[in-house]
């Protein structure tokens, strides 16, 4: 893997870091193809149960490495171009975005695709393709989780939202103050951490299916979704555990 994103693993979590500080984490042909071969990677580790992508130095991600974009004349991106979980990859398990300064353009698609977002007093959300002439199809999802004239304004405005607002709005979860992404990340992790592992699977999963769906749709694909959980080790050691006042040895399986 490039030496332009980092994973590292650190008590069942790894944390992926985008390693162009000095471009601030803009996404080439080198980040990109290092996605595709992480995420799978992530997925298989099984010292791993959560994953944290973040950006090195003050910045998140600027979004396409325009220069790249220059050089090559990209016209319209292939549909592959990019590892969008959840759409071009798959990852069972939870994944938190850790953001600090710009998330701008690709970098607020990166933030995007994870299940949960935390960001410091520095971070600033916007989509600003329109400031360069290019397209913003990835951002159709956020209709989930901006109101229709928010997304609205920010897709034709090109303006940042800050991490206030964005929280306000419902997009963050939690912001800390500057500097504090990663380590407010890593305490959110460490609050799903506790929890059986394949629940945490199950309702990543089923959020995604109630986003997607109508209720009753929702209700029997989240049935079908649980059906693995509740015949699994965990589910009988989980009431074992509390009757016997201990804490949980969870197999995940």
């Amino acid at each position: 893997m490039s030496n332009e994103l980092l994973y590292e693993v650190s008590d069942g979590i790894a944390v992926i870091t985008i390693n162009r500080p000095e471009r601030k984490n803009a996404i080439n042909r080198a980040v990109r193809q290092a996605m595709f071969e992480v995420w799978p990677r992530f997925e298989a580790d099984e010292s791993a149960q959560i994953a944290i992508l973040t950006g090195a130095g003050d910045t998140f991600c600027a979004g396409m490495d325009l220069v790249e974009a220059a050089d090559t004349a990209l016209r319209i991106p292939p549909r592959n171009f990019m590892p969008v979980l959840g759409e071009t990859i798959e990852v069972t398990k939870p994944v938190i975005a850790a953001v600090q300064g710009y998330a701008f353009a690709g970098g607020w698609l990166l933030a995007q695709m994870c299940d949960l977002c935390v960001a410091d007093e520095t971070a600033k959300f916007a989509i600003t393709e329109g400031r360069v002439g290019r397209g913003m199809p990835w951002a159709s999802p956020v209709i989930h989780m901006l109101p229709q004239r928010i997304l609205m304004e920010v897709a034709m405005t090109c303006d940042p939202l800050s991490a206030q607002r964005a929280y306000e709005l419902g997009y963050v979860n939690r912001v800390t103050p500057p500097g504090q992404a990663l380590q407010g990340a890593r305490e959110l992790a460490a609050r799903i951490l506790v929890n059986a592992p394949l629940t945490v699977r199950g309702a990543k999963e089923m959020v995604r299916m109630a986003t997607e769906m109508g209720r009753t749709a929702a209700l029997r694909a989240s049935w079908r979704a649980f059906d693995a959980v509740y015949l699994s080790e965990d589910a009988l050691e989980g009431p074992r555990a509390f009757r016997e006042k201990r804490k949980p040895q969870w197999k995940g399986r």
